[in-house]
């Protein structure tokens, strides 16, 4: 299948999303399509794919002029897409959210479990992935949500699947894995686009790229013929000094302890501290447990046994609240579930966890949430009109500034970051990290959680690995390396 887009353009009310935009897909090819958050790379698959009409320009498929009216027209077509937004229904089964929308039944409408279950195992077994079918999909972590998000593209036999960030909850076997089917997919005809800001992953498996700024295509390129200064160059509108700011970090006391933090068949004997001004990293695969620690220091999940001490005193943390008066903050990775409430504005979300700075008699001043609002929006160089937007209509990279910006402004000591830069670009990425330095100046203790090897080496301080819900190493920054990691990150010592 052979797809070409010419001149689109699509307005949202006053806010002109796309302004003329130029991209073919070739048959058999991976194409990837890159740009900084906000740059219309989701709005022009949701055109090709039926969810928006265009105001301007022209699809063909096959030299047949086209134009989806929804999605399921276009999954008839041929064309799948894995959005970024897992589309699960937690309280369904695997098997079942495999299937929505698309049972298999006999004649009197009765369910052909078998022959879905046979359907869904060879699916699996060819992903070389073990999910329990009949295990409820809101059990499942991100990751596995992720790999049954694909199972279903699969199971459609499209010829042209669009993969939106499809590896930011994977691990490393995971991503392995899917680079393999991709391969196996494309040589077999298959077209497909690939949106991610993980620029190795470009370089690896993609063919061609197309770079997207403002709306506007900039250039297409085949991979092998740019660079990754190039790329980024045509992505920001500038140069990009190196990808991660030097820090020179000034360490103060210890700010934080936990002594032996342990919850039953989860994790086990979990001890750290973490001085003032500095990054502790936390790495492993996928499971291991680091989230799960997390939470539980946090007050979000019980823990059995173990000890918390703030400034070398033993707390009690039992609830998100108690941690917070405790001056703790947490950014969880899952942003649009956990970190905002999509359909109340920036200024609403920024405010739930300030309210007490600007109502001190239970009312809330108005002018003071607003100019505090401001201040972090500014701060923080979120994109947007107004800070009455709504959360969900933000880019990635914008919601992930405003949930940074809601627990930035309750000044906490301790400042939990879950996969703080998944999911977006890179100008937005480096803007995180300066204000991480930033914070860390301030006598801020920062624990980040991630599965981003060269964000680990290249803003932490010091680095817990994680393996089977316990410790397996520490390394110290200038002894850190991807290989060491990994070591202890799968078992070894």
């Amino acid at each position: 299948m052979r797809i070409v887009m010419e001149n689109i353009h699509k307005a949202f009310g006053a806010n002109k999303v796309l302004q003329g935009v130029d991209f073919t897909l070739e048959p058999g090819e991976t194409h990837a399509l890159m740009g900084e958050n906000g740059a219309g790379k989701s709005t022009l698959m949701n055109i090709l794919t039926g969810l928006f009409p265009q105001n301007q320009g022209k699809i063909t498929i096959d030299g047949k002029e086209t134009a989806f009216t929804n999605a399921k027209e276009a999954e008839e077509a041929g064309l799948a897409f894995i959005r970024q937004e897992l589309n699960i229904w937690p309280q369904m089964t695997v098997l079942e959210n495999l299937f929505i929308g698309r049972e298999k039944r006999n004649a009197l409408g009765v369910l052909k479990e078998k022959e879905m279950k046979k359907q869904a195992e060879a699916i699996f077994k060819r992903m070389n992935i073990s999910i329990p079918l009949n295990k409820e999909a809101g059990e499942c972590s991100v990751g596995e949500q992720q790999m049954i998000e694909i199972a279903k593209a699969l199971m459609l036999d499209a010829e042209v699947i669009i993969m939106d960030e499809p590896t930011s909850a994977l691990t490393d076997r995971e991503i392995e894995m899917l680079f393999q089917i991709m391969k196996e997919l494309t040589s077999g005809g298959v077209s497909l686009v690939y949106i991610s800001h993980r620029m190795e992953e470009i370089f690896e498996i993609c063919d061609r790229i197309t770079v997207m700024r403002d709306g506007v295509s900039v250039a297409t390129s085949y991979i092998k013929e740019t660079s990754f200064d190039e790329i980024v160059k045509q992505m920001v509108g500038r140069e990009l000094e190196d990808r991660y700011p030097e820090r020179n970090p000034t360490y103060g006391e210890t700010i934080m302890e936990v002594n032996g933090l342990t919850k039953e068949d989860v994790f086990a004997d979990i001890s750290f501290s973490i001085r003032k001004g500095e990054i502790l990293g936390i790495s492993g695969l996928m499971g291991a447990g680091r989230t799960e620690i997390m939470r539980s220091i946090f007050g979000i999940d019980s823990f059995d046994q173990g000890e918390i001490k703030i400034d070398g005193k033993a707390i009690s943390i039992k609830t998100p609240a108690s941690a917070a008066k405790q001056g703790l903050a947490f950014i969880t990775e899952d942003r649009k579930e956990e970190g905002l409430v999509l359909d109340f504005s920036i200024r609403e979300n920024i405010g739930l966890t300030n309210l007490e700075s600007f109502s001190p008699n239970g009312v809330v001043k108005g002018n003071d949430e607003k100019q505090f609002v401001k201040m972090m929006i500014e701060r923080l160089k979120v994109k947007t009109e107004s800070q009455e937007t709504q959360a969900v209509n933000l880019s990635g990279g914008n919601q992930q500034k405003v949930v940074i910006a809601k627990w930035v402004g309750t000044a906490p000591k301790v400042l939990i970051m879950d996969e703080p830069t998944r999911g977006i670009d890179v100008g937005a990425k480096r803007e995180i990290y300066h204000l991480m330095n930033e914070l860390t100046d301030r006598g801020i203790a920062i624990i980040m959680v991630s599965s981003d090897l060269p964000e680990v080496l290249g803003m932490s301080d010091r680095i817990l690995v994680i393996h089977e819900g316990k410790i397996s190493g520490e390394l110290a920054r200038k002894e850190a390396t991807q290989e060491k990691i990994m070591t202890f990150a799968t078992g070894g010592n």
